[in-house]
């Protein structure tokens, strides 16, 4: 996730056309966005808990779990990230995004062969 981009870390109000545009549909934008929110937010769980593993130890006792300063740090920076949902809605507004539609390889006749 690029830090450098102004997105927005509270719930926006945003015009439900403008979201239903790019598609045409907006039950099709919100699979998009859900998808890439998906996406954002398996990416920085996997770099978060990457970061924190090289705190744990093989002898961790309470004690140090709860005095690790660096860890708690890490964490807080996590926490004050933007969601992944309210990123992903940036990026789909920005036109950052690239989405297709899955194409049916066997497309279904609905003709009465007549």
């Amino acid at each position: 996730m690029d830090s450098k981009k102004k997105i927005p870390v509270n719930t926006v109000t945003r015009d439900i056309k403008n979201l239903a545009a790019p598609t045409g549909n907006i039950y099709e934008s919100v699979v998009i966005l859900y998808k890439r929110a998906n996406q954002i937010a398996v990416a920085e769980k996997k770099e978060l808990m990457k970061k924190l593993d090289e705190f744990r130890g093989d002898r961790d006792t309470m004690e140090e779990v709860f005095e690790n300063k660096e860890q708690i740090e890490i964490s807080k920076y996590y926490e004050r990230q933007p969601k992944p949902d309210l990123v992903a809605i940036s990026e789909f507004e920005n036109g950052e995004l690239f989405y297709r539609k899955a194409q049916n390889e066997n497309p279904i006749d609905n003709t009465n062969g007549e």
